[in-house]
């Protein structure tokens, strides 16, 4: 998997001056595109989008320093149909136009190339578990948030302290699969792990696939049968639930046969009475590659 992503990376680097198709980048590294997408954010820390955008400015910054061609040549042969759209991108890479840039010899900012390589510690191993689920539902409440990377997401502490005590109780009563209890499942809208990108955040329990005259009165979001890879975690709370959805993306499935697919990814916390610590499964939306 690793030798296939850095091969894309190389494709790219092969045509920053001409047309990128994610699908061929997905090809070369002989995976889905979501699966691509998904993998190269969450290991790279940005969007491809994000990536190719920069490492453009990148190599057009450096054009432009040279001063061989003029600012539109360069604009065209990086993708920008105007000038005034290149100097708007340029600018909130480098800071500086590139009319300003050129003229004072300004400071430029350069996204290195990027290679992936995949160190082991030797000194840790992931338990997990592969199973595989009917289709479900997760009922209780919904809202809009914030990726957060390290340390408590206020929005969605706010989300759960803002439905009560009685609430809780009644959601946590509804549950009727694994994992038991009250989780919290998270929907990607986007491919983009990066920290502040807006996701949906559901908190609640997972019911049955048809909604009951008790579920009805809460929102739900229908979840269909699939294949889950189960992780187990035990440590300091939140920080080691947070690691854990690294360690999965960064870790685990470039060595193992599978990818993630489109599917709410299921936390279910088991917290020590004083939350400094807590215990925890992470479900994940898992397709085999057929390696």
């Amino acid at each position: 998997m690793l030798d296939g992503l850095n091969r894309a990376l190389d494709h790219i680097e092969e045509r920053l001056d001409g047309d990128l198709d994610p699908a061929e980048l997905a090809r070369i590294a002989t995976t889905s595109e979501y699966h691509f997408r998904r993998l190269f954010s969450a290991l790279a820390g940005m969007p491809l989008s994000e990536y190719v955008r920069r490492r453009r400015l990148t190599v057009a910054g450096a054009e432009v320093l040279a001063g061989e061609r003029t600012l539109l040549e360069i604009a065209v042969r990086y993708g920008y149909g105007s000038g005034e759209a290149f100097a708007r991108a340029f600018r909130a890479v480098h800071g500086v136009g590139p009319g300003e840039a050129r003229r004072a010899g300004a400071v430029l900012t350069a996204q290195p190339r990027m290679s992936f390589r995949l160190v082991v510690e030797g000194n840790s191993s992931m338990k997990y578990r592969v199973t595989t689920r009917d289709a479900f539902r997760i009922t209780g409440s919904r809202a809009r948030v914030p990726l957060v990377h390290e340390g408590e997401n206020p929005a969605i502490a706010a989300q759960i302290r803002g439905l009560g005590r009685e609430t809780l109780d009644r959601l946590a009563g509804l549950s009727a699969g694994a994992p038991p209890g009250l989780v919290s499942a998270v929907v990607h809208l986007t491919d983009s792990r990066e920290e502040g990108v807006e996701l949906d955040h559901w908190y609640g329990a997972v019911t049955g696939p048809e909604e009951t005259e008790a579920s009805e009165a809460y929102e739900s979001l229908r979840v269909p049968a699939g294949t889950w890879a189960v992780f187990e975690s035990e440590g300091p709370y939140p920080q080691a639930l947070q690691y854990l959805w690294r360690d999965v993306f960064t870790e685990w499935f470039p060595s193992n046969p599978y990818r993630s697919r489109p599917g709410p990814e299921i936390l279910s916390v088991r917290p020590a009475e004083d939350w400094k610590t807590a215990a925890a499964e992470l479900w994940i939306p898992v397709e085999h590659t057929g390696a």
